[in-house]
């Protein structure tokens, strides 16, 4: 019997398993397909930890695959020491379905092989999981969460020691020590009121989230111009997450009076009943709050996703009939944010020499020139925030520069040094701060983007995704990743037939072998890639300011295969162009390629 067949039957029969999941699995028994699916591996990590499918099967997001990994969390701290035990793991979650029950299995299999845990006592998002690791001096953290993915999601996110999401090294560990339990059956559990008695699991609360809040007032652009424009029409939505309760605090606390919840979305909910993607990336995610800007008269919607750590911006457009609203993109909100931050720092005198800024490989060029005008070091990662953390850790926290704003074109940012991912309380704070600014300039964030381009000059970014579910989406994006990466081997040995139809391309980078090719040179250059390996290709185009790029990878969280593009020219109308031409070539090449 094969080992997904076997799995099966152990999960569908034995008395182990409740009867929820044994009756969900004796549902499936006639299709072969789908028992492959829910068993033919244990759920892969991505970016940071485990995402999958709720249900039943050692593919998918339940308890049980909670409690596997879980142990194998706990059997690699205890490898480490009995310190690092005692230190502990912090747990939060989200809104999702069943987070707070993975929550506390995951802090019951903890205490029972004696490992100290700090547990939130509602749900709080991802930035304030990262927080609490390092406000309790923790040895790692796990937060529950899928963050903007769709209702039948969930996931365990891991962090480190530092509040950043857990390094590859220790990753590695864990997994090794998870695989090597062989019968799911011997793990075992503390019970949570027993463990809360004994002291192995402390709850925590108010007095954390005092204390995170007045971190945040610390960081805190242009305080005069936020008290002259204090009446400021907001309207905030958290998209049915775990986003309400910190951001209309931290709003309130800096003197921000006027802001208007979008009620039917503000409950948590798993369902997310009045969206179609709980994903403020996605404008539609933000109709009910433009909807209520245009009652209320607010020039300003801001949305959180489930987990609270991406923000989405939509604003008045004041052009026109005056009533229309415009989603900025992620990147539009970081330069913006960048240009914010280091302006008034530069003005007011607060810029630290030895100043950085961190962003992704796949997010706007124009950020370079930011920083190159302000004096300040860009450094660029790979995608995933994990990578921006540890440029903080190594550069600021153990190092002599001084860590200012990160951000990555998938509407994630972050300002200071106590939090290590990406946080949308802090980014919604900031972006208030920056339209009160702005207002106070007498101007709107859309005016404030037009000066930033009239200043730094134009460039535009989109992206492309192919959703490929399953055994088999997984195999087409492997094999897409195949072929891209033998076409631009056989381009770097002169074979440039074999690139893209229609497109000039000057250079590859191939981060999972670490190369970059250079092309149309005789001497069939190439270049070492001083970053981590990761399974990215990314295209360098040339076109008119030499900036222009497209980039493949397979999504960390999600079943897709993602196709990034960047255009950069002297105005709107032909960066636009650009932009438009490339997405249409290259995206069809790469669909081509998918469905053969």
């Amino acid at each position: 019997m094969s080992d997904y067949l076997s799995n099966y039957k152990l999960w569908s029969e034995d008395s182990y398993f409740d009867d929820a999941t044994r009756q969900e699995l004796f549902g499936i028994k006639a299709d072969s397909k789908e028992i492959e699916e829910r068993f033919y591996r244990d759920l892969e990590f991505g970016t940071g930890g485990l995402r999958g499918i709720i249900g039943a099967g050692t593919n998918r997001m339940n308890t049980y695959t909670v409690r596997k990994v879980t142990a194998g969390v706990a059997d690699y701290i205890n490898s480490v020491g009995h310190e690092a035990a005692q230190r502990g793991v912090a747990i939060s979650y989200d809104s999702r379905h069943f987070s707070k029950e993975f929550a506390s299995a995951a802090a019951c299999v903890l205490a029972q092989k004696g490992i100290k845990v700090y547990l939130s006592d509602a749900l709080r998002p991802v930035p304030l999981l990262s927080y609490a690791v390092r406000y309790y001096k923790a040895f790692a953290g796990i937060m529950i969460t899928a963050s903007h993915n769709p209702p039948k999601y969930n996931g365990y996110k891991l962090y480190g020691e530092d509040g950043g999401q857990v390094p590859p090294e220790a990753a590695t560990q864990i997994l090794i020590f998870r695989n090597a339990i062989e019968d799911i059956r011997k793990i075992k559990e503390m019970p949570l009121d027993v463990a809360i008695a004994g002291g192995r699991v402390e709850i925590f609360g108010k007095t954390f989230d005092d204390a995170y809040t007045e971190m945040l007032c610390e960081l805190v652009i242009d305080r005069d111009a936020i008290a002259k424009q204090s009446d400021m029409s907001i309207v905030y939505t958290p998209l049915h997450g775990s986003g309400f309760r910190p951001v209309t605090r931290i709003l309130s606390e800096v003197g921000f009076k006027n802001v208007h919840i979008v009620e039917a979305q503000a409950q948590p909910d798993g369902s997310f009943p009045t969206v179609k993607s709980p994903n403020p990336e996605d404008p539609a995610a933000l109709q009910m709050g433009i909807d209520l800007a245009r009652k209320v008269g607010a020039g300003l919607v801001i949305g959180t996703d489930p987990d609270c750590d991406r923000v989405g911006v939509s604003v008045l457009d004041k052009t026109g009939d005056g009533n229309k609203y415009q989603s900025l993109s992620g990147n539009q909100i970081g330069l913006l944010l960048m240009d914010y931050i280091l302006g008034y720092k530069q003005q007011t005198g607060t810029l630290p020499d030895h100043s950085f800024a961190v962003t992704t490989i796949v997010s706007s060029r124009l950020a370079a020139i930011i920083c190159e005008h302000y004096g300040v070091e860009l450094q660029e990662v790979l995608t995933g925030f994990k990578f921006i953390g540890e440029r903080i850790k190594i550069f600021d926290e153990e190092g002599d520069m001084h860590f200012q704003f990160g951000f990555e074109e998938s509407y994630g940012y972050l300002s200071g040094l106590n939090v290590r991912d990406k946080d949308a309380v802090v980014a919604s704070m900031l972006i208030a701060g920056m339209a009160a600014q702005s207002l106070e300039k007498g101007e709107t964030l859309l005016e404030r983007l037009a000066d930033l381009y009239k200043r730094f000059g134009y460039g535009f970014e989109d992206a492309v995704s192919f959703t490929l579910e399953g055994k088999t989406g997984v195999e087409k994006i492997a094999a897409t990743m195949s072929v891209l990466r033998e076409q631009a081997e056989l381009a770097q040995a002169g074979a440039m037939a074999t690139l893209i139809p229609g497109v000039t391309i000057q250079a590859i980078r191939d981060y999972k072998t670490s190369r970059r090719y250079i092309l149309g040179d005789d001497s069939k250059k190439t270049e070492e890639i001083n970053l981590p390996t990761s399974d990215v290709i990314l295209y360098e185009l040339g076109g008119e300011k030499g900036m222009d790029w497209a980039c493949v990878r397979p999504s960390g969280t999600e079943p897709k295969l993602k196709v990034y593009f960047g255009a950069y020219a002297s105005d709107k109308e032909s960066t636009n162009k650009v932009l438009d031409a490339q997405i249409r070539v290259i995206r069809a090449h790469v669909e081509a390629m998918l469905n053969r």
